[in-house]
């Protein structure tokens, strides 16, 4: 029998149109809760209509993590139509990848506006409706295997991953006496659209022409599972972080990798 140990608790998960934000917000549904999905793409709407066919409650949201007014509103909304915010996922993340010379400011500036102040901005919002309820809750961060080792072509993403583990740190301690607990997972080779673009790109860099070159070694060598992760791996951690039973855990950064990276 599946687990509703979220019935009648309101999730937010940024990044919630696609890829481990979908799968995240999917595995919340099945456990009985309220779901607000923001993102920047129109298919988010679509995404939130998926999980009523299915038996959830959800609706999504336009929102740029990177625009505080657009950030205001997303909580806003979940408070307007379930009444509160329990679980805050930051989950919305892009990534580029380019040689040190090919960097470009731009690119560097959007990665960290997305990846890091949107994940503070979308924390200090949801303290401040979670405060505002009166009974705790959590926030969960996502950051990156990049935020224990960064890889190459990417010091802006790594960067900005490392930021959010951070973000966490601080706040876990910032809140502790609230009932707000604040943890961060770091996800390896998960099967996404984000991944197909990685292997392509990197792989073409790194001298692997074929679809899917570079992922398949990546597992052969480095993963002792020899398995890509899927998007229900990292939803299953975050359900647990979320839960009663990680209620004295916080300031955390749990990797969810098949054993890519043992630190």
């Amino acid at each position: 029998m599946q687990m509703k140990r979220f019935e009648d608790q309101t999730v937010i998960v940024t990044g919630g149109a696609r890829g481990i934000g979908f799968a995240i917000a999917e595995r919340f549904a099945t456990e009985g809760a309220n779901l607000v999905l923001g993102s920047i793409e129109a298919e988010v709407t679509e995404a939130a209509a998926r999980l009523n066919e299915g038996g959830g409650s959800a609706f999504g949201v336009l929102c740029d993590v990177t625009d505080k007014s657009a950030v205001q509103a997303l909580y806003a909304a979940a408070v307007d139509k379930f009444g509160g915010v329990d679980i805050s996922v930051q989950n919305a993340g892009v990534i580029t990848i380019a040689r040190i010379e090919d960097l470009s400011e731009a690119e560097w500036d959007a990665t960290m506006a997305v990846n890091t102040k949107g994940a503070f901005l979308c924390c200090q919002e949801a303290i401040a409706r979670m405060r505002a309820g009166g009974k705790g809750g959590r926030l969960i961060n996502i950051a990156s295997g990049q935020a224990r080792d960064g890889f190459i072509f990417t010091p802006h993403y790594a960067a900005s991953k490392m930021g959010v583990v951070g973000i966490t740190q601080s706040l876990a301690k910032e809140v502790a006496l609230e009932a707000i607990t604040v943890n961060a997972v770091c996800p390896g080779i998960i099967r996404t659209d984000m991944w197909a673009y990685n292997d392509r790109v990197w792989g073409d860099m790194l001298g692997h022409y074929g679809p899917g070159e570079l992922m398949a070694e990546w597992v052969q060598n480095n993963i002792p599972m020899k398995r890509a992760g899927e998007g229900s791996d990292v939803a299953g951690l975050i359900a647990f972080l979320a839960s009663d039973d990680a209620s004295y855990i916080t300031g955390q950064t749990i990797n969810v990798d098949g054993g890519l990276i043992m630190s």
